[in-house]
């Protein structure tokens, strides 16, 4: 067994009662193989407003600012795994940006507002000044039947096609998933400022679709926030060529009950690197669901079942990340590793006395995740200060 030290970089909200917000960036000992680990350690790495949301490109990581007024900010990682700012944040044109990613140019997604905002970068991963022709916004319009959360667009997560592995067409577009809307928009990146999507899916009314991941058939899944539940969809090449998709299949995203005085509320979907499992964070009951991908006959629809619902170690987990490792010995993978971004204080958790009543007990929680059954099992714990996004060094 080979334990190495890796590192995150973590995302976070400002805490109800105050303390460092913006990046921190956390160490643990990992054995992906082995399936063991435990966090060594964190600290803050640089100050940025609500950066809830985060990108690695290279040595550049991106943050968004979640603030009505919006913005995303670069900073250059050092060798030493310091951060430092590469210029002045970027008003994104949007409002309350909830996630950023990377594929040419920097990509967010606004949520209060539902913009696409492209940012331009130069080599060295700074941002492009406007007389280099950016920042560029693409809006939308629309609504949905939830009256409190669909009064709008709401763009919640940017996928770039050549992200997604067989779901990419080569055409360089991203899609965005509108929660407000109902809807799965397609963006040529490109485009002038002011050019409108074009809508390629269109979910059941109330689904309040959140964020996407593909499948290795070239199938996406999508887990609904308002409807907790993942919906697999199928491309369909139309006779002009143009790719839209159908929602073919929905499937509970857990089994997990709701608490008394709530509802569940998924918040991630990821598949792991074989394709072999998905993936769901679950707030309200608290849960990582995981289901098994069953191959469709003959290049069919994959099928979805689920096979366990395990605590996460915390409250409203927002976000995850599968540590990326090899499979042990004949390639077989008995486990995953995931880390979870629990963003509120756990109220089942006890602050120790000495700590005072101003630490923390929202968390980072690593998680071994079995193969076998699903059935996950807590590490380790960091209490850290509203952890919203995962991502690994």
């Amino acid at each position: 067994m080979t334990s190495a030290t890796r590192a995150l970089w973590i995302g976070t909200y400002p805490h109800p009662t105050g303390g460092p917000e913006g990046v921190w960036r956390v160490e643990l000992d990992a054995d992906v193989v082995a399936g063991t680990g435990s966090f060594v350690g964190g600290a803050p790495a640089a100050p940025s407003p609500s950066a809830s949301f985060l990108a690695l490109d290279g040595a550049t990581l991106y943050a968004v600012g979640e603030t009505e007024s919006g913005s995303v900010s670069a900073f250059a990682v050092g060798p030493d795994g310091g951060l430092e700012r590469r210029g002045e944040p970027v008003a994104t044109g949007g409002s309350f940006p909830c996630h950023v990613t990377v594929s040419g140019d920097v990509l967010v997604a606004n949520y209060g507002d539902g913009v696409l905002t492209v940012v331009p970068t130069a080599d060295d991963g700074a941002f492009e000044g406007a007389s280099d022709g950016g920042p560029r916004r693409q809006r939308h319009a629309g609504t949905g039947p939830v009256a409190d959360r669909q009064e709008g667009p709401h763009a919640h997560f940017v996928a770039p096609l050549a992200h997604l592995g067989a779901a990419d067409d080569g055409s360089g577009d991203v899609l965005v998933v509108d929660l407000g809307t109902d809807e799965l928009r397609r963006h040529d990146p490109g485009a002038p400022d002011g050019t409108a999507p074009r809508v390629v899916a269109t979910f059941p009314p109330g689904t309040g679709p959140r964020h996407l991941a593909a499948l290795p058939s070239g199938h996406l899944v999508v887990v609904g926030e308002l409807d907790p539940a993942v919906f697999v969809l199928a491309p369909v090449d139309g006779p002009d060529g143009a790719r839209t998709y159908d929602v073919v299949a929905r499937h509970d995203a857990t089994h997990a009950p709701a608490p008394a005085d709530g509802a569940n509320y998924p918040s991630h979907v990821a598949v792991t690197a074989d394709g072999k499992r998905v993936l769901v964070a679950v707030r309200g009951a608290d849960v990582l669901a995981v289901h098994a991908v069953e191959p469709g006959a003959e290049g069919g629809v994959p099928a979805l079942r689920h096979l366990a619902d395990s605590p996460v170690g915390g409250a409203w987990p927002r976000h995850f990340a599968v540590l990326s490792g090899d499979a042990g010995e004949g390639g077989e993978v008995l486990h995953d590793l995931v880390v979870v971004a629990n963003q509120n204080d756990d109220p089942l958790i006890e602050r120790a006395v000495a700590a005072g009543p101003e630490q923390p007990t929202s968390n980072l929680a690593l998680l071994r995740v079995r193969r076998s059954d699903g059935a996950a099992h807590v590490l380790d714990v960091l209490a850290l200060p509203s952890p919203a996004c995962v991502v690994e060094a």
